[in-house]
């Protein structure tokens, strides 16, 4: 709901979800602490997507796919803008760290041949995400293994090597 519509109130959102709006208010103090904790469990998510991915480990194709696979996972389960949560410095953080561990990763499949070197800097790290996001929202027939099929050929022969 949130996502659709982030002034939603409380009591339409514990309507939503088939409680009382006094039980909301029993877990969360207050509206922000409510959008807290929605904004921590998506970037919990994000960080157990990379982490499966073993983008450090695995075969750079590999991680590829099964990054974006989870990551498109998690914007369909959690398709909320972390941008409304970055004044908080933790939120920053963990975000920048994710971030970071991407880039490595790009780095990796420029390194390896996957990702052209001539590209201009950081264009593959603004490209990935926003492939996600398209195919997230713009394709939610397609599974998530199917939508990474499209964001990974997207990626790969769009500024591919092959």
């Amino acid at each position: 709901m949130l996502a659709a519509d982030p002034g939603a109130s409380i009591a339409s959102i514990a309507a939503e979800a088939g409680v009382d709006r006094r039980t909301v208010y029993r877990r969360f103090a207050s509206r922000e602490e409510l959008l807290a904790a929605i904004y921590a469990a998506r970037l919990t998510a994000i960080e157990q997507a990379i982490e499966d991915a073993r983008l450090r480990e695995a075969p750079v194709t590999v991680a590829l796919h099964r990054y974006v696979e989870n990551i498109i996972a998690v914007n369909r389960t959690w398709p909320v803008d972390l941008a409304r949560m970055l004044a908080d410095d933790t939120v920053h953080a963990r975000r920048d760290a994710s971030i970071r561990e991407v880039d490595t990763f790009l780095q990796r499949a420029t390194d390896e041949g996957l990702l052209r070197a001539n590209l201009p800097q950081g264009w593959a790290s603004a490209l990935l995400p926003q492939l996600m996001h398209l195919v997230s929202r713009q394709m939610p027939h397609l599974s998530p293994a199917q939508a990474a099929d499209v964001v990974v050929d997207t990626l790969l022969h769009g500024i591919g090597t092959s």
